[in-house]
């Protein structure tokens, strides 16, 4: 049995206003569903530029509750329009205290919750330890009308104790919302070819390892030395690629995703049947000396 749902991946370029940047992604919204999406994936912190290339205090004041203003709008829309909608947001928890959070919103308009990214990289013009204290809510997975969605962040993607520990909950999908590009004073361009290449291939590997589809989002457009690679793509629960779109235009991009295609490659290649649980204590250990 085959259980298609309609993905919509919204890649964007994002500029300084965040009222332009909010405006064009509900307009991309409606766009999307009005052409059938059920599900809408939008990119990592997609109401502002990436603003962690620096450290800057002046930037907390993007931070919002959440629940809050932009979850309220989002719910609304998402009960009119019947779709998912799964949206990356700069939360404000408390005076000082800030995370990288997902809003998971089901077709009715219901907040169902929220994800805290757990891993957070500090690299040259990726300062996020700055801006985001790490997760504390866990791995979820979230029962939407049309999916289980399992949600992780950007520099989530390189972990795939993340992957397996959404997965061991029932995912039936991986959505991943992304903020990630290459270094504009890296001239060889095949490093950059290999970055990208590294970037998609580690989430295959996690559809592969976990025999679940992966969702990966990702903006576009140069911000501050940074150009965003775009490269949204869909892997099916064996790691093929059956979307990927360009590196340099935005797009809004509807991918049929069978969502209960687990039973089928879990039956033919059992990774889950054959975990040795017995023998992987070590991988709670920082490093095995």
């Amino acid at each position: 049995m085959m259980k298609n749902v309609s993905f919509a991946l919204i890649q964007l370029s994002c500029s300084t206003t965040v009222s332009e940047n909010w405006q064009k992604t509900i307009s991309s919204i409606r766009d999307a569903a009005s052409k059938g999406a059920q599900v809408i994936c939008l990119q990592e912190l997609f109401k502002s530029v990436y603003f962690c290339y620096e450290e800057k205090q002046d930037f907390f004041a993007l931070a919002e509750a959440i629940p809050g203003p932009s979850t309220d709008e989002l719910g609304a829309l998402a009960a009119e329009l019947n779709v998912v909608i799964v949206a990356s947001l700069f939360e404000k928890r408390a005076a000082g205290l800030y995370h990288n959070t997902t809003a998971v919103i089901d077709a009715d308009g219901k907040y169902l919750g929220k994800y805290r990214k757990m891993h957070i990289p500090d690299d040259p013009g990726y300062y996020e330890k700055y801006y985001f204290t790490p997760g504390d809510l866990g791995y979820q997975v979230f029962e939407t009308k049309f999916a289980k969605i399992g949600v992780l962040i950007c520099w989530d993607q390189w972990y795939p104790e993340a992957a397996r520990l959404t997965a061991l909950q029932g995912a039936e999908v991986l959505v991943y919302p992304t903020a990630i590009g290459w270094d504009l004073e890296e001239k060889d361009g095949e490093i950059n070819r290999e970055q990208y290449q590294a970037w998609q291939t580690i989430q295959r590997s996690h559809s592969v390892a976990n025999g679940v589809p992966v969702v990966s989002v990702n903006r576009v457009g140069t911000e501050n030395g940074q150009q965003f690679w775009g490269g949204s793509f869909v892997s099916n629960a064996f790691g093929r690629v059956i979307f990927q779109a360009s590196h340099d235009q935005e797009e809004i991009a509807l991918v049929e995703v069978d969502v209960d295609s687990s039973e089928y490659y879990r039956r033919t290649w059992p990774f889950f049947r054959d975990r040795r649980i017995d023998s992987y204590g070590g991988i709670t250990e920082r490093f095995l000396d």
